[in-house]
């Protein structure tokens, strides 16, 4: 379904998701990244991209998980509620601008920029010196170019990606300074910065596909149950009669996610004074994640039924985005005098 033309005019927001690890999304991309995007589909006008080339700057020997994963990541959108009649999701791949804006762009960005980015060589170090590729060095400069090819004015990011966005306002800058002779062509993106709470996984660390600790949006309720069962709670609270700091559990932390405060409230209480063991909290807390994430697996289920309606709705999305991004390289072009 086409955005709805009678809508009041928005602050444009953009935003996107890398396609990895199959494309399936946990708890810790709905709580971090969906909910906040449900909020910007209804007081934005929201672009969503899914970022299946920035896959291949470090999967590029496996592509196949790539292409099944995007349509998996887009289900999993649409079953946490977010509404492709308020919100525009499109294919980074099947945005050909995006890349020829990168290819302009890079004539003017410095090498040293791109290497001072912080994740640059973290990332390496994290990975191995084979993904030190052309395309992974130029890869905030796409990130860049994902944004500025809707010209989009306002980026949520995280703190830790902060750097990522700095860098790509000096290049709208540098940008304009060389070629807008007094006008914006580029616009600057500003950052918004959320209060993201860090989700932990089953093992206590922060819930990542790469250390196989999430509880996904797709398990059923048999795996996700199963799943509690087996996560770590307070080491301190060996026996179940054994008073708990709430505080340092895991399973407590992602209580305050799906819980209210009274309910939150009665099981801490119970935590610090001995009288709710970790087994019965864990089931407790099992039952009541099923229950709150029923409704976004009633809808998954519809979506992965019905294929061809997650093509159309992302095919939709990319087409309205190309009208805009041959709209951002006639302007480019013509500033830099290739028109």
């Amino acid at each position: 379904m086409p955005i709805d033309p009678a809508r009041p005019a928005l602050p444009r927001v953009m935003s996107g998701m890398r396609v990895s690890g199959g494309g399936r999304l946990h708890l810790g991309h709905y709580f971090g990244v969906l909910k906040q995007w449900l909020v910007y589909a209804e007081t934005a006008e929201a672009f969503f991209e899914v970022a299946d080339l920035h896959g291949y700057t470090t999967e590029f020997a496996d592509p196949s998980e790539i292409r099944s994963g995007r349509d998996e990541m887009v289900i999993d959108w649409l079953a946490a509620g977010i509404d492709p009649k308020k919100a525009t999701f499109f294919l980074q791949s099947a945005v050909p601008e995006i890349a020829e804006l990168q290819l302009l762009l890079s004539m003017i960005v410095p090498v040293s920029w791109l290497e001072r980015v912080p994740t640059y060589k973290g990332q390496i170090e994290a990975l191995g010196a084979e993904i030190a590729t052309y395309g992974f060095l130029g890869y905030p400069l796409m990130q860049l170019c994902d944004i500025a090819i809707v010209k989009g004015a306002f980026v949520p990011v995280g703190r830790d990606q902060s750097a990522h966005l700095e860098f790509a306002r000096e290049v709208v800058r540098r940008f304009n300074h060389l070629y807008g002779n007094g006008t914006t062509i580029l616009v600057e993106p500003k950052p918004t910065f959320a209060q993201v709470p860090e989700v932990p996984g089953t093992d206590g660390r922060k819930m990542s596909k790469s250390y196989d600790n999430a509880i996904y949006l797709s398990d059923d309720e048999a795996t996700t149950a199963a799943k509690v069962k087996k996560m770590l709670t307070d080491p301190l609270k060996v026996r179940r009669n054994d008073p708990g700091r709430p505080e340092v559990c895991p399973v407590f932390s992602l209580w305050t996610l799906i819980a209210d405060a009274d309910r939150t409230g009665v099981v801490a209480s119970g935590c610090r004074s001995g009288e709710l063991g970790c087994v019965a909290d864990k089931a407790d807390f099992a039952e009541a994640l099923n229950a709150y994430l029923r409704p976004i697996r009633e809808r998954r289920a519809l979506y992965a039924a019905d294929p061809g309606a997650v093509d159309a709705i992302l095919a939709e999305g990319t087409a309205r985005t190309r009208e805009i991004a041959a709209q951002t390289m006639r302007d480019v072009k013509r500033a830099m005098k290739l028109l």
